[in-house]
């Protein structure tokens, strides 16, 4: 159900009371509802549309062209022309550091690089940041630590992956 101020005052509520049958004005049996979940195609087309700010994507060193590369599987196994999708980034910064799956840090975060980096994408424009670390579903201070850093320079828009 899309927003219509002409034919009702709130989407969501008018949604809930077609789902139940009942009219437009009718009171909403709260204790017949356990939960309501709800998703708008905002993002989705802004993603489509590709009408977001440039995004700089950090990245465990080594992991660059994860992202590009995907997963290979084509509907059309046979096909010489592969049209690959376009990327969500417009740059790509890998970040020195490694954490191993069981939480041992393989390589310290390199802070010092990561800001200069963090400066020169900045500088170069962009306002808007994804990072993205190995297991740092888990592990998620490497993130948070680039995440704060990413805060005090100015970027405005910043996805950590342990997050999102």
């Amino acid at each position: 159900m899309s927003d219509n101020p002409e034919q009702y005052p709130d989407a969501a509520l008018a949604g809930i009371r077609q789902l139940l049958g009942l009219d437009l004005d009718a009171p909403i049996p709260t204790e017949q509802i356990a939960a309501v979940k709800m998703g708008t195609t905002v993002a989705t087309n802004a993603l489509l549309e590709r009408k977001g700010d440039d995004t700089v994507l950090f990245i465990t060193q080594g992991f660059r062209d994860a992202l590009r590369i995907g997963y290979q599987s084509r509907p059309q196994l046979f096909n010489r022309h592969i049209v690959l999708p376009d990327l969500l980034y417009g740059r790509v910064d890998e970040v020195r550091e490694r954490v191993r799956a069981d939480g041992t840090i393989e390589v310290p975060l390199d802070i010092d690089y990561s800001r200069q980096q963090l400066l020169e994408a900045y500088e170069a424009g962009y306002r808007s940041i994804a990072i993205v670390l190995m297991h740092a579903y888990r592990y998620e201070d490497h993130e948070l630590q680039l995440a704060a850093l990413a805060k005090a320079i100015g970027f405005e828009q910043i996805s950590v992956s342990h997050q999102v």
